[in-house]
């Protein structure tokens, strides 16, 4: 654990800087999808895979990397994964040909899920439960947030005035920063007395499954839900999860210790963000579609749209890290999953003959702010209770929720949009599709605000329990953390 008071600062600016990295990754580079397409020769079809293939390898490999954090170091991962994530992102910017700037973003993604959850849980292991962590925590929330905002912006920016290479080779001064930091400022962690080995059926069984998971949903654009390559995918991963729900079960050291989601807290957290973040990257891309093909904005305008929808967030996290302080993250989570709802279903009223002041600036922020109310308090309540020796296992489990949140639900919405567009390509029906996804995303967060009220407890829970697991508390009926 990292109780030196002094680096706690830099800490918290280096897990920030390193997630605000990922989350602008994940939108930064489909503003300059078309400049790519042109400068490498991209077939139409392999194209998405610039997306997907990030997608895939940070969601598949989260659970995986948060456990490693616990047995061999946060600090450790944290800068592994961080140098790998620049180099491949170096590697990127140089790409010439479409394969090699595939595999860069295969080798981001790896980067991606060992620093994420390292960073997360180096916050978590150094600020124990209270107003010190939830501080900790919102600052990460709302750069995070901030970050995936104005990767619109700064994708649209970097393709129209400095070329599409700078979308990747933009990481490198970001990660050079967080590496800075945390290099000068946190101390490595004391190499552990005995180490236990990884469970290595766990992790093939959960990277499989959630890989699978991830591939087939992201594949519905080309194939469709009901296609028998992505039933057959589908079907695959349910089967590789269930089989590692049960070795998990008998592991005695396992990679997700199933007893952890016999927590309120944990539980609660991991089912609200899946919805948040199936919310949250939904409106982020119907908007974005909305302003380009209704409103016929450019990339840039369309980027500089979103700063509205940025500034909310950090104002929300800011709101509900002191009210979390003050109560718990539930007094935070279930008004601001109202007031995004609230703000989604505003946005259904778009209409193609809409602009920016009237049908954008207002539902942007109050979406924005009720966003950022459930983004800070969340990774709060998702840490809630869980010892210091699971810090990494809780965090990937969150960053696993959060990924394939927004992967599962952008692909669902975006497919229930485009069968009610069918195959009208004007902008009143582009309109109608996209004002539809924004209210059934309106609905995931009443979803989310009811599990915040039937889930999570109302008071906090009590300190983590500090001893070593014992191999009972590592099966199914272990004792929550």
């Amino acid at each position: 654990m990292y109780r030196n008071s002094r680096g706690r600062p830099r800490l918290v600016l280096a897990a920030a800087v390193a997630q605000f990295v990922f989350a602008l990754d994940m939108s930064v580079v489909n503003v300059a999808l078309p400049a790519i397409r042109s400068a490498l020769g991209f077939a139409p079809l392999d194209l998405s895979w610039i997306v997907h293939v990030y997608a895939l390898t940070f969601g598949g490999l989260l659970l995986l990397g948060g456990r490693a954090c616990d047995l061999y170091g946060h600090r450790r991962l944290f800068v592994l994964g961080l140098a790998v994530f620049g180099l491949c992102s170096l590697a990127g910017g140089l790409a010439q040909a479409p394969w090699q700037l595939i595999a860069a973003r295969a080798g981001q993604g790896l980067g991606a899920a060992a620093a994420a959850p390292a960073a997360l849980g180096m916050l978590t292991t150094t600020f124990p439960e209270g107003p010190r962590r939830v501080r900790a925590l919102g600052v990460w929330s709302a750069v995070n947030a901030a970050g995936g905002a104005l990767g619109v912006l700064a994708g649209g920016l970097l393709t129209e005035y400095a070329g599409w290479r700078w979308v990747m080779l933009i990481n490198l001064p970001i990660v050079a920063v967080a590496l800075a930091l945390v290099l000068a400022g946190v101390p490595a962690e004391a190499r552990p007395a005995r180490r236990e080995r990884l469970d290595v059926l766990g992790a093939v069984l959960a990277t499989g499954g959630v890989g699978l998971l991830v591939f087939g949903v992201v594949r519905t654009d080309a194939q469709g839900w009901g296609s028998p390559a992505t039933l057959a995918m589908l079907v695959a991963a349910a089967a590789l999860l269930i089989a590692f729900v049960f070795a998990e079960s008998r592991a005695p050291a396992p990679l997700l210790r199933l007893g952890l989601l016999r927590s309120r807290w944990v539980a609660g957290a991991n089912v609200l963000v899946f919805l948040a973040a199936a919310g949250q990257f939904t409106a982020f891309y119907f908007v974005s579609l909305y302003l380009q093909q209704v409103l016929g904005m450019g990339a840039a305008a369309t980027g500089a749209a979103f700063l509205p929808f940025s500034a909310g967030l950090v104002a929300g996290t800011i709101i509900a890290t002191r009210v979390t302080t003050a109560r718990t993250p539930r007094a935070a989570l279930v008004p601001g999953a109202l007031l995004a709802a609230a703000g989604l279903a505003w946005f259904a009223f778009i209409g193609p003959d809409g602009g920016f002041l009237t049908d954008v600036l207002g539902p942007s922020l109050m979406t924005s702010i009720g966003t950022g109310l459930v983004l800070a308090p969340v990774a709060a309540a998702a840490t809630t209770g869980v010892a210091a020796r699971e810090a990494g296992m809780a965090s990937g489990l969150f960053n696993s929720s959060r990924q394939l949140g927004g992967c599962i639900g952008l692909a669902a919405l975006a497919t229930i949009a485009a069968h009610h567009t069918g195959t009208a390509t004007d902008p009143a029906a582009l309109n109608d599709g996209y004002a539809l996804g924004l209210a059934v995303a309106a609905a995931l967060f009443v979803l989310a605000a009811i599990v915040a009220i039937g889930v999570l407890p109302r008071r906090r829970a009590e300190a983590p329990d500090p001893r070593p697991a014992t191999p009972a508390e590592n099966r199914l009926e272990g004792t929550p953390s």
